[in-house]
């Protein structure tokens, strides 16, 4: 009584095949959603106070407040007109902008004020929060 098989000869590559295809179309999709560009932010070096107190520097600061308005010392900016006013700062202060923004602002307004900024000429740009 011996049965007679058919051995196996052949690998059946086609699920293999509609795998690498599917893998393929994926990275083809997410592929051009890698090459978003980001803001370029670099780390600010540790300074020491004194280094700071002896230092004349000219940076400008402006505050975003929690309620997504501008303030340059103490006296509220429209964001309309907030472009305009950067242009005729930047020149007094040279060394840069401070942005000053409440835990609270929403990061539209602070990126908005960004923007403005580097509209207005300002390249230094730092954000601290308050």
């Amino acid at each position: 009584m011996s049965r007679n098989r058919d051995t196996f000869n052949e690998i059946n590559i086609t699920p293999l095949t509609d795998i690498f295809l599917v893998l393929l179309i994926i990275m083809m999709v997410i592929a051009p959603l890698l090459d978003q560009q980001g803001l370029n932010l670099t780390v600010p070096e540790m300074v020491d106070q004194e280094q700071i107190q002896n230092n004349e520097t000219k940076i400008l600061s402006v505050t975003v407040s929690a309620d997504d308005r501008y303030y340059i010392d103490g006296e509220e900016i429209a964001a309309d007109s907030l472009e305009t006013t950067l242009k005729q700062l930047a020149k007094d202060y040279p060394d840069g902008l401070m942005i000053e923004s409440d835990g609270d602002a929403t990061h539209g307004a602070v990126v908005k004020l960004m923007d403005n900024a580097r509209n207005s000429g300002i390249t230094s740009i730092s954000v601290t929060q308050i």
